[in-house]
Formats: structure tokens, C-alpha cells, sequence
């Protein structure tokens, strides 16, 4: 469903010389934005492009040179202040933007929409419909049913309803070679080894540590040519996840990156990596970004086949436990063992 004036939002706006995208999500929905992002920038090829994401996953955007200008938006590890908000409204508001276009549709995002000042917004209707007053913040609005199709493709669609030719969705990213050599691997070193991560944001999202092990030895053992790749979050929970499971593990991996690499270079690590495993987290996504094959471990609910990518590079295997069991269940590990082995083959 498209709102007043939103099939020719494009048309209306094709003059534009500054258009700003408003994202201010956490790492799976900034990257789930890419392929919009790209259809803009093709959209508006004179016009300088900037875009808002969380400030603690810039570091993401050195992949996207096409961008113009990156902001940062507070978002974690607390929320933005209110003076912090008041002064994001006026870096907006002096830019003097032809075109925001939010896609997140967020109380948050919305206000800072209308309160940029830009002569045209675009805003995806949240699913409850948001506040009575919600559609005034906008000049055009879209929504998208949902629910059935990756969020890179629901916002991909979005934009089509506002006049955006379609096209499939695609990763436009650029990974320059500093990023790997700044993790110490080298270029002859590349689909020598297997990437996991093997940690998320909840315990019941993850395998438990004596399955990761085992995971680890069984991997090994299938794969003598490969050597493992571990890597972490920077915060203080994954940091002591990681340190309590290298003492189990009988060797020490490869590579263990413990939190002290920046996005771009994570991103690096895995797009020359054989193949990436990780649970329901960011580096999936990083891994779909970049073209890699992955096998992840989901746990079963209602929203998952919104984040699963629609690609064949990705296999997915799911558990049996609702959120508040310890750890994930019902994943053997035998069968993520038997989905790198396809994974393999399929490359």
C-alpha cells in the first residue's frame, strides 16, 4: 500500500541535490539497507548522498565508498540524550536536505524526519500503523506487508512503490586489502580457513560452549585443510565468552580476534574465509554482504524468515528451544558439519 503522492515521489524529486537515508537500526538492519541504498544513489546520480546509522557501526560504511557523507547516531551502548537529539535536528536542519527517506520507520527516525526541515520525506508506515498524527511527518509514505520476504527486500520494495525502478537487490560494498592485512592474513592465505563466530546477543541463541568445542574438534577432523577463525563483539560479555572457551578448547584456533577488529575488517576476515559459521547475529549478515557462504544455527521464531538471506550460499540450521533455555537445542552437530560439507561442494 502506497500513500498520497508516493508513486511519484521520484518524479518530483529527480532535481534533488542532497538526499539524506535515515537508518538508525542496529548492524543486520544497516546492511539490510544496502540494496535500497544502492537504488537511491542510482536514483539520484548528481545528488550528494549522505546516511544516518548507529554511531557504533560506522566504521561498517568505509565499505561503501559510493556514500557521501556517514553520521553517527547514538544507539548503543546507551540511547541518545535529549540535548544529543536537539543537536542532531540541527546538524539536519542547516544541511537543508531536498530529500530524507526513512525506511526504518521508528518513533525515533520519524521525528527526526519531520524536524530536518527537507522539502520531500519518504517514510515506511510502521506495521501497527504508528501514532494517529504519524502520516503528517511525512510528504509521501509506503508500507510494506512483511513478514514473507528478507528486510533487504521489503525496503527494496518500499522504494518501488515510490517510483524507484526495482532491480534485485545487490550488495554494492568494496572491502579494500588493508582490511585483511590488518587482521594478519595474507592474500595467500585466503578460503584457507573456516570463520565462526560463535557468539550472539542471548545465551539461548548460542550453542552451548562444550558443543563448540566438539564443533571445533569435528571440523578439524572433516576439514584438515582448514584452520578456524574465532571472533567476538567488543563488549565486555562476548570478550569473557571468548576467553572462558578458548580454555576449553585443546588447541588454540588459527586466528581469535577477541573484539579488536573494526567492522570493515571483520567483514574482510569473513569474505576470504571458506566458509563462515556463526548463530542469529551481525556477522551472518556480514557474511551475506560480502557473498559468503555461511551455516548458521537459528533459534525457531515467528520473525527469522525476515533475516534469513534468500540465498543459496546460505544454510541454515534450526533448533527446537523457545527464548529462556539456557542455550540453543535440538542442533546437532553433526548436522551443522554436514551443511559446511554442502557448503563446500556448492562453492
Amino acid at each position: 500500500m502506497a500513500g498520497p503522492d508516493a508513486a511519484t515521489f521520484l518524479q518530483r524529486t529527480r532535481d534533488a541535490k542532497k538526499v539524506m537515508v535515515l537508518d538508525l537500526g542496529f548492524l543486520g538492519d544497516t546492511i539490510h539497507l544496502l540494496p535500497a541504498l544502492w537504488m537511491v544513489r542510482q536514483a539520484y546520480p548528481q545528488a550528494e548522498l549522505h546516511v544516518a546509522v548507529a554511531t557504533h557501526i560506522t566504521s561498517l560504511m568505509d565499505c561503501v565508498p559510493w556514500v557521501n557523507r556517514v553520521w553517527g547516531y547514538m544507539r548503543y551502548p546507551r540511547h541518545a540524550t535529549l540535548g544529543e537529539n536537539l543537536d542532531m535536528v540541527r546538524r539536519l536542519r542547516r544541511e537543508r536536505f531536498d530529500v530524507m527517506i526513512n525506511l526504518n520507520g521508528s518513533d525515533r527516525s520519524s521525528w527526526l524526519t519531520l524536524l530536518s526541515g527537507a522539502r520531500e520525506r519518504l517514510g515506511r508506515m510502521p506495521n501497527d500503523g504508528g501514532p494517529p498524527f504519524w502520516k503528517w511527518m511525512f510528504t509521501a509514505h509506503v508500507q510494506s506487508s512483511g513478514g514473507s520476504e528478507p528486510i533487504y527486500w521489503q525496503r527494496c520494495r518500499c522504494l518501488e512503490k515510490a517510483g524507484f525502478p526495482f532491480t534485485q537487490p545487490e550488495f554494492h560494498v568494496e572491502i579494500a586489502a588493508e582490511h585483511l592485512r590488518a587482521a594478519d592474513i595474507s592474500e595467500a592465505e585466503q578460503r584457507t580457513y573456516f570463520h565462526i563466530s560463535p557468539f550472539t546477543t542471548a545465551d539461548y541463541k548460542e550453542l552451548a560452549p562444550q558443543q563448540l568445542v566438539e564443533l571445533a574438534a569435528m571440523l578439524q577432523k572433516n576439514f584438515p585443510g582448514k584452520k578456524l577463525a574465532l571472533s567476538c563483539a567488543p563488549t565486555p560479555r562476548e570478550q569473557a565468552k571468548m576467553e572462558k572457551l578458548l580454555a576449553l578448547l585443546p588447541q588454540k584456533p588459527w586466528r581469535v580476534f577477541p573484539g579488536n577488529l573494526s567492522l570493515a575488517q571483520v567483514a574482510a576476515v569473513i569474505q576470504n574465509s571458506a566458509l563462515h559459521f556463526c548463530g542469529d547475529t551481525g556477522t551472518l549478515h556480514l557474511a551475506v554482504m560480502t557473498q559468503t557462504p555461511v551455516v548458521a544455527w537459528f533459534w525457531p521464531n515467528p520473525g527469522m524468515v525476515e533475516w534469513i538471506p534468500a540465498s543459496g550460499k546460505c544454510r541454515v540450521v534450526t533448533g527446537l528451544n523457545p527464548p529462556g533455555e539456557n542455550f540453543l537445542s535440538g542442533v546437532t552437530t553433526e548436522a551443522i558439519v554436514q551443511a559446511a560439507g554442502a557448503a563446500l561442494a556448492a562453492r
